[in-house]
């Protein structure tokens, strides 16, 4: 499996999440999938996602952008998936790239209600970043080229939640960078818990970019923990000493992994006498107090 396929069953995860809670919460979203050549075929299964919520479109609105170079049979692969849409959902067709999703998004009005915007191969420019933002709420799945942090344009662009990922595929074939920004602490759960949960035998594997060593990791509902230890210590080393609900938020909003995660490596550096804990008994609770022990992260 390449990581096209990965991106979309991703994508297709995250709809599930994303789609009841917008139509529950607005008349009206729009979903905007835009595309710098390459694989397209993620919004045949967006469409097909859509056509499973007819029952909730009633009385709501939903406009459906596909941006993209527009190939030969991409009309016709996109028609035949869009027979099975109800009337209330309107998809266009957008020839071009990632770069003409502003002009997009402000034709289609929006701006002002729920709206996920997915943008594989684009770079993070601030014309785009601000197009997709401007939902009421707002989320976005970019999809780019590794070699830096997309972290401080998205924050910058206004989303205050925000995760990011490398994925490597086995062999010869190019890593993508995807990054994940919103405002809303359920959308990043879901987005988590989509990571972990897609086709493990995929033949990729995740790199945290927040790990300075870059290890590997392969796809499972249960990660290996040794990169978040290594954070989870540097945060300590960082900030002093934390609570577990801290460490578990700091390991949802700073790190590819899930705020569960965080216990199982909270537990495993108690273990090894890497950090102490306040009170030294009882259950590993929210208000329990994390304190490295001096000289330790060498041993995480």
């Amino acid at each position: 499996m390449s990581t096209d396929a990965v991106l979309r069953e991703l994508l297709v995860r995250q709809l599930d999440h994303w789609l009841p809670a917008a139509l529950h919460r607005a008349r009206r979203a729009t979903l905007a999938l835009a595309y710098a050549g390459g694989d397209a075929a993620g919004a045949e299964e967006a469409l097909r996602v859509v056509a499973e919520f007819a029952d909730r479109l009633r009385g709501r609105r939903l406009t459906v952008l596909v941006v993209a170079d527009d190939g030969t049979d991409l009309p016709a692969r996109l028609g035949a998936a869009e027979a099975a849409l109800p009337a209330d959902v309107a998809v266009h067709l957008v020839p071009g790239g990632p770069d003409r999703l502003p002009v997009a998004l402000k034709a289609a009005g929006a701006a002002g209600a729920p709206l996920l915007t997915v943008a594989d191969g684009a770079d993070p420019d601030p014309a785009l970043l601000a197009a997709a933002a401007s939902g009421r709420p707002a989320e976005l799945l970019l999809v780019t080229t590794p070699g830096r942090s997309l972290r401080p344009a998205l924050t910058g662009a206004g989303f205050p939640l925000v995760t990011e990922v490398e994925l490597v595929p086995d062999g010869d074939g190019p890593a993508r960078l995807l990054g994940y920004a919103t405002g809303s602490d359920r959308g990043l759960e879901a987005v988590k818990e989509a990571l972990w949960a897609v086709d493990e035998y995929a033949g990729v594997r995740y790199r945290d970019p927040a790990d300075p060593q870059g290890r590997l990791l392969d796809i499972s509902l249960e990660p290996e923990p040794g990169p978040l230890r290594r954070e989870l210590l540097a945060e300590l080393a960082r900030s002093g000493p934390r609570t577990v609900t801290e460490l578990r938020r700091f390991a949802t909003t700073s790190t590819v992994y899930r705020a569960a995660d965080a216990n199982r490596a909270l537990a495993s550096l108690l273990a090894s006498g890497a950090v102490t804990r306040d009170p030294e008994h009882g259950r590993l609770g929210g208000d329990v107090s994390i304190i490295a022990v001096p000289s330790a992260g060498s041993s995480a």
